[in-house]
């Protein structure tokens, strides 16, 4: 408990928001890059203490929201073959694909579980060998190397019946997707902390060198939020654009490297299709042809049904800070966390289940003013 008690110590927070206001001397437009962050800065109202000139805006920073309706499909096609244990972290199965959600698929008769693990998924693929075990290896560059691992242990024991959909993305192309966009209105990025625990920063310094933005990596908890906004400012302010560490306590320069080993011995650079936004280049993970023979999407050959996103749904702009959840005609009428219509209003990081859990009110406000 110390660490919560410290980090969410209600007078350092308010002090921290009175130097705030005593520092900022123009607008400035910031982006947090990670969906915990997000549902942290509302749930503690965190952008209601910072001056007006300051604006928060939200990003990809949720791996199951940016997962493409392809995907999702090539997903429910796999998990609705007889003989499959379709495996996968709860918050993927109420997320919408073109005509159904996982959830729906399991209610027909799929055989789709929750594991906790990806090596939950193994040890299910060993105890059923006259059954395909996949797991849908969903995440950010926290959860890939587990992952890997799990794909590696599967070859060890050469289990010929366990595969894994990947749909890994990694942040920093994203960050460099939103700079290079015309829309962009992001002048300083609190980057995630857990990315950057497993990474490290060296994969930033050439975009704040480039875009001259400067990069502060953040922790999740009120005081770590308001801490990176205000070394963000600092630089802003002082015309620098640096890479910081705010969440020294977890993040090293260099990251974890026998993580990134485990994972770049098992996967490879592609391009990846972001949900709502496009191809991003150079900004997903894929099997390396020596572990082609746990790759779902060759096992089974599943091709996606090429149909989209709701016409009601404007995820795409919400992932790319363009617009506020609460911005959407349908937010909280025609899409809830019990029937979502798009990926942000299911996840547990997503933007749209955060303010519908604490912005609800706010519907059809529009943008706040600075």
């Amino acid at each position: 408990m110390k660490y919560l008690e410290e980090y969410r110590n209600a007078e350092a927070v308010r002090a921290t928001a009175d130097r705030l206001r005593g520092l900022v001397r123009q607008p400035w437009t910031l982006m947090e890059i990670c969906g915990g962050q997000t549902h942290s800065i509302l749930r503690y109202g965190l952008d209601r203490l910072l001056p007006a000139e300051l604006t928060l805006i939200h990003g990809p920073g949720c791996p199951v929201c940016v997962t493409p309706v392809e995907i999702i499909d090539k997903a429910l096609a796999i998990a609705a073959r007889p003989g499959v244990i379709f495996c996968s972290f709860g918050d993927m199965l109420r997320v919408p694909g073109s005509g159904k959600s996982l959830l729906e698929v399991k209610a027909e008769g799929g055989d789709v579980r929750i594991v906790y693990s990806p090596l939950d998924a193994v040890a299910l693929a060993s105890r059923n060998p006259d059954r395909q075990v996949v797991f849908f290896a969903v995440g950010f560059e926290t959860t890939a190397p587990a992952n890997a691992m799990a794909v590696s242990q599967a070859a060890r024991l050469g289990l010929a019946n366990f595969s894994i959909l990947s749909a890994h993305v990694v942040v920093p192309p994203a960050i460099e997707a939103i700079l290079s966009s015309p829309n962009c209105r992001v002048q300083g990025f609190l980057a995630a902390g857990h990315v950057c625990t497993v990474m490290g920063i060296e994969e930033y310094f050439p975009l704040a060198e480039r875009f001259r933005v400067p990069i502060v990596v953040t922790g999740f908890e009120p005081l770590d939020i308001l801490w990176g906004i205000e070394q963000c400012v600092e630089q802003l302010q002082s015309a620098r654009a640096e890479v910081r560490i705010q969440y020294s306590r977890a993040v090293q320069p260099r990251g974890n490297i026998t993580a990134q080993e485990q994972m770049r011995r098992v996967f490879r650079v592609v391009d990846r299709a972001w949900r709502g936004i496009g191809v991003i280049p150079q900004s997903g993970l894929a099997l390396r042809e020596e572990f082609a023979a746990y790759d779902a999407e060759q096992r089974f050959d599943v091709q996606a049904t090429g149909q989209g996103e709701s016409p009601e749904c404007i995820a795409g702009e919400v992932l790319q800070g363009l617009k506020r959840p609460t911005e959407c005609p349908a937010f909280g009428r025609l899409c809830t966390p019990e029937h979502p219509l798009g990926a942000p209003m299911v996840s547990s990081e997503g933007a749209c289940a955060a303010y519908y859990r604490y912005r609800r009110s706010e519907a059809g406000r529009g943008p706040r003013q600075t």
